[in-house]
């Protein structure tokens, strides 16, 4: 078997092994998903934490970063599924304190450096992964909603890879060229297709969830956050000059190249959610 065919098994093996894992983890119950993402929070940070300390020459506390992201994840379930008063974000914001303070100690070259890093962390995978339970939990745990998004971000990505090698040398304009120079605009209307297509399918399986236009806007807002999620950790990376996040996944890379689009994504569908909610409510009173 040659190299390449090899490495090509490997992805492959690796990635049914990872959709296995994520549809099982969420469908399964409450208890699987929470300790599933939980885990994928720290790893995703301490990947962050450990690309930013080895190539942009810094001193992120990675334990006290994965450690605050994980719980944040575990408060948002609290808070969500009304186990928890409001009070559980407290140790959180503690976390945040101590941070801020430690550089006043520790005698490093450029405490601000590490301080942008450590709170970029917070913001750009520790909150997204939180904000799943927002999805998941009503306050029962209701497993579609976030299995969607996760559908969505699949199907997203298929249709741009089928569409851009397809009718990618036909249609060759770049969608981002600084930042991914593969990705092609044909490409990414075939995702938004497929993606569309998926939120038809969800509508025919959950009629009672949501109307179909209410899929389809769930849909599009994945597939348009998704794509630029997907844009940010290329921008993350080739600022860093490497090629993957980590190599824990043979094949795929580390843990944050299989989440990028969601950490854009999840926070896009909270909002899309949330403002729907909020123009019902409002037109209902008025």
């Amino acid at each position: 078997m040659s190299g390449k065919m090899k490495n090509l098994l490997i992805r492959a093996l690796t990635g049914i092994v990872f959709l296995a894992v994520v549809i099982g983890g969420i469908i399964y119950g409450a208890e699987s998903f929470i300790v599933m993402f939980a885990i994928i929070t720290g790893l995703m940070i301490w990947e962050f934490c450990s690309n930013i300390n080895a190539c942009q020459d810094a001193g992120v506390n990675r334990l006290i970063s994965t450690v605050a992201g994980v719980y944040l994840f575990f408060a948002f379930f609290g808070f969500c599924s009304n186990l928890t008063p409001s009070a559980v974000f407290i140790p959180y914001i503690l976390s945040l304190i101590y941070l801020l303070i430690s550089e006043l100690y520790l005698h490093q070259d450029d405490p601000v450096k590490n301080w942008a890093y450590a709170f970029a962390a917070q913001v750009y995978i520790a909150l997204p992964m939180a904000l799943l339970n927002v999805l998941a939990f009503r306050p029962q745990y209701e497993w579609v909603f976030p299995l969607s998004v996760f559908i969505f971000l699949w199907a997203n990505d298929t249709g741009a890879y089928l569409f851009g090698s397809m009718l990618g040398r036909k249609l060759p304009a770049k969608l981002f060229p600084r930042i991914s120079p593969k990705k092609t605009w044909v490409g990414s209307i075939g995702g938004g297709l497929v993606c569309l297509g998926a939120g038809a399918v969800l509508w025919y399986f959950f009629p009672n969830v949501f109307p179909i236009w209410h899929w389809l806007g769930i849909a599009a807002t994945v597939c348009v956050f998704g794509t630029w999620g997907d844009l940010v950790e290329s921008q993350y990376k080739r600022t860093l000059g490497i090629k993957d996040s980590g190599d824990l996944l043979p094949g795929h890379g580390g843990v944050l190249d299989r989440f990028d689009s969601s950490l854009i994504a999840i926070p896009a569908v909270v909002l899309y959610l949330y403002t729907l909610n909020a123009v019902r409510m409002y037109f209902q009173t008025a």
